[in-house]
């Protein structure tokens, strides 16, 4: 499987896990600081809450470092925007349910995207976080079946 099909499925699965939150920035802004057992982190859907876990414990502790699972949850739904202003992703103005379209993605541009997204809204995440974030949710996808690994 080659890097655009990886991104491909990631935005398949991703438009699943977030369906109920299209619009997941502002929900992530409001949402401040999720530990387990807050109030916040019970707001979430069931698999939002399983995949932003994993991913943000997948990260190593000494990469973890300032970054927040409010971080992890802003870093996804800022790939699905990368997505949806490439063309990538459209709403079916049916069903409301997002729809993943084949195409290329460049990710130098998603991650440049991600980072500039996140300094104009204050976080302060590298580009190293980032990244992390990407792959623990490739492989949270390939643990579920969701993508196949190479």
């Amino acid at each position: 499987m080659d890097s655009m099909q990886k991104n491909v499925l990631r935005g398949v699965f991703l438009s699943y896990v977030l369906h109920n939150c299209k619009k997941s920035r502002t929900f992530a802004q409001n949402f401040g600081t999720m530990e387990s057992n807050t109030m916040e982190m019970a707001l979430l859907e069931p698999e939002e809450k399983e995949l932003v876990e994993y991913v943000f414990h997948a990260i190593p502790a000494e990469d973890r470092n300032g970054l927040t699972p409010d971080d992890v949850l802003f870093v996804l739904d800022m790939m699905d925007d990368f997505l949806e202003e490439q063309g990538l992703l459209k709403e079916d103005p049916a069903t409301g349910e997002m729809e993943y379209l084949d195409g290329e993605v460049d990710e130098t541009e998603q991650l440049n995207y991600v980072l500039d997204a996140a300094k104009e809204d204050g976080r302060a995440i590298s580009s190293v976080q980032i990244q992390l974030i990407q792959d623990a949710e490739l492989q949270f996808g390939i643990e579920k079946g969701y993508y196949e690994e190479d």
